[in-house]
């Protein structure tokens, strides 16, 4: 992943409702109708937030009837935090080798 695309899956993430959002479907499916009556906004609003999630591959949806469900993509958080745990570690990989030391005069 580049930086670019880090950054801006991390822009999603920068949301307070949408964090709440994954943090209430880390504990399993759920309903448009349930989301809506936890956070009380707009079905429009919930609308544009979970419609970020799924385009950004957070959040699945599937049709259960007449309810539209969302799920929680327990990879796609994994990779985000693999990308972000290699931010704090040197490795051979790593961008700061190719950045020379010394160079400040």
């Amino acid at each position: 992943m580049t930086y670019k695309a880090l950054a801006s899956t991390l822009k999603v993430l920068s949301d307070a409702s949408r964090l709440e959002i994954l943090d209430i479907l880390s504990c399993g499916e759920r309903c448009a109708c349930d989301l809506l009556e936890h956070f009380q906004f707009s079905q429009p609003t919930l609308s544009h937030h979970m419609k970020t999630l799924v385009d950004q591959g957070f959040v699945t949806t599937f049709k259960d009837g007449n309810k539209r469900m969302y799920q929680l993509n327990h990879d796609k958080l994994k990779e985000i935090n693999d990308h972000l745990s290699s931010l704090n570690a040197s490795q051979e990989a790593c961008i700061c080798n190719t950045v020379k030391r010394g160079a400040c005069q």
